[in-house]
């Protein structure tokens, strides 16, 4: 596809919604071949961005509120300075189809939600998707019809800092603070259960996580406690030398999936993997109506390791 300007891609987050907007970047990038690709996004994802090889250009939104009218004043002459031929909002919020607007009468292209917009997705259903059928779907409305899964095979980063034995299992056994539903309670059991196969289990996790880690580890003292100590580029390399991974629904979860790290990955009624689940080369889903239903022994039936 020929182009006479740049073509923006916004992408905000959340770190799952993200993961698996590679495919799409991907397949962006490979259809504006010649084109100035620039991609809008928030700071937490700026390095996977830049790691990624699809991008020329990359800017971190600050996410101004209404209220901000210095903030918003300068995004709106930065979108316009920019003069994209064409803009693919793969976040189709309220917020980024909002952006169409700071365009004033000279609008470009645009693939997404905004009310107006040259290449809608117009799929009453859309909301019923999952993320990926959903951007593939929105894509093929504005010409791109080939879409790869997301992939983070090509992701590494230095691990040995980490000083961790050949085989170690991934536990990602946070979650949202305000969501405990999402929280299987068996970690510390499992933890216990790798241990004893001479599988060393490494424990993931924010600081706000610490309390779980903790836990965990005083179950388990063979268990290595990693919270705390790991960004995206971290878990990617850590994932790509796992003999496998569980976790619950989170995003670390589907950095560790996408890399093809053999993983589980546990969920309540409070998600529907329908509509988020993680995608990759070994992903096994188990959900429950309450994860404090689940047994150590079913998690560890399904997960199978390299």
């Amino acid at each position: 596809m020929t182009d006479a300007g740049p073509v923006l891609v916004i992408k905000l987050g959340a770190l799952g919604d993200f993961v698996q907007a590679l495919g799409p970047f991907a397949a962006i990038r490979q259809n504006h071949e010649q084109a100035r690709l620039v991609l809008l996004t928030t700071a937490p994802y700026l390095p996977i961005a830049e790691a990624s090889g699809c991008f020329d250009a990359i800017r971190s939104d600050g996410r101004p509120e209404w209220w901000q009218w210095t903030e918003k004043r300068a995004l709106r002459n930065w979108l316009r300075d920019l003069a994209p031929t064409r803009v693919y909002d793969l976040q189709t919020s309220a917020r980024s189809s909002g952006y169409y607007k700071l365009f004033g009468p000279s609008r470009p292209e645009w693939s997404g939600i905004a009310p107006g917009c040259s290449h809608p997705h117009a799929n009453p259903a859309r909301d019923d998707m999952h993320t990926i059928e959903r951007q593939r779907e929105q894509l093929a409305a504005a010409g791109i019809m080939d879409v790869p899964s997301p992939d983070l095979d090509w992701l590494d980063t230095d691990t040995t800092q980490f000083n961790l034995p050949q085989r170690y299992v991934l536990l990602a056994a946070g979650g949202a603070a305000h969501r405990p539903e999402k929280r299987w309670p068996a970690f510390a059991q499992l933890a216990t259960a790798l241990a004893a196969r001479d599988l060393t289990p490494v424990l993931l996790g924010t600081e706000a996580e610490r309390d779980i880690t903790a836990t965990i580890r005083e179950t388990c003292p063979a268990a290595v406690d990693l919270t705390g100590a790991t960004g995206l580029m971290e878990i990617a390399g850590l994932a790509r030398r796992a003999a496998g991974a569980v976790g619950n629904d989170t995003g670390p979860m589907h950095v560790i999936a996408a890399t093809g790290c053999p993983s589980v990955v546990l969920y309540s009624n409070a998600s529907d993997p329908a509509l988020c689940a993680q995608r990759g080369a070994d992903v096994r889903i188990i959900r429950k109506p309450s994860l404090g239903e689940l047994s150590t022994e079913e998690v560890e039936a399904q997960l199978t390791l390299r």
